[in-house]
């Protein structure tokens, strides 16, 4: 019962960073169904996620990462930045290279952070949902407001960057190999320092985090200011 209660806990942030983006997109919004659909594919894509943990698992390097933040930090740094941020970051990745680049709407390097931003969205929630079994209520209030704000910081980087590429014709590959391995380091780095140090962590991943939300913020402005082009 307690579980069912704390849900809203979950969803209403959802709510708030959807709305929040719509109205940063309002000067040429993406039609609604489009970002429906991109909460749907994060939701694919969380289960994406857990098919690639199984894949790990197979070759032997699946491991309990909270077990590592107790016995082996060195072994934790290497799982996060290797294997956390990867698995989480491509599997968002997936349906917005195999679907989101195929909207008729998709016209500004904007499109792809808002984009992928819903994804990151559908992710979160079926991620928080997951972990809702295992948290306090207090800890749920703050997972349900931090978790998608987090998984919406990563994939602005590779979102924006695909997405100029996209649009200008550049050659793909190359772009996402490294805006991918950017934001994959980055979460591992963040997920690092949560697990390796959980009380005193919270300067240091809200640092990170915030300087990733000003790069974004000067992005989305300097769009705005160019007239979608940037």
């Amino acid at each position: 019962m307690l579980t069912l209660m704390l849900i809203p806990q979950i969803l209403l942030p959802v709510v708030f960073w959807a709305g929040y983006h719509y109205y940063k997109d309002r000067h040429l919004p993406e039609p609604v169904g489009n970002l429906a659909l991109c909460f749907v594919l994060g939701l694919i894509a969380s289960g994406i996620g857990r098919l690639l943990y199984s894949g790990l698992g197979l070759l032997g390097l699946r491991f309990d990462a909270l077990e590592l933040s107790i016995n082996n930090l060195g072994g934790l740094f290497a799982y996060a930045v290797l294997a956390i941020g990867p698995v989480e970051e491509t599997a968002k990745l997936i349906p917005f290279l195999l679907v989101v680049l195929r909207f008729r709407a998709f016209d500004e390097p904007l499109d792809g952070i808002i984009y992928a931003s819903f994804i990151a969205l559908g992710y979160a929630t079926m991620e928080n949902l997951h972990y809702l079994q295992y948290l306090s209520p207090g800890e749920a209030i703050a997972r349900g407001f931090a978790g998608p704000l987090v998984h919406i910081m990563f994939v602005s980087i590779w979102g924006y960057y695909i997405s100029r590429a996209f649009l200008n014709g550049e050659r793909l590959l190359p772009v996402i190999i490294v805006a991918v391995g950017a934001a994959a380091f980055l979460h591992g780095v963040y997920d690092f320092i949560v697990m390796a140090a959980p009380a005193s962590a919270l300067p240091l991943s809200a640092l990170l985090i915030l300087l990733i939300w000003g790069w974004r913020m000067v992005l989305i402005r300097g769009i705005h200011r160019d007239g979608g082009h940037h």
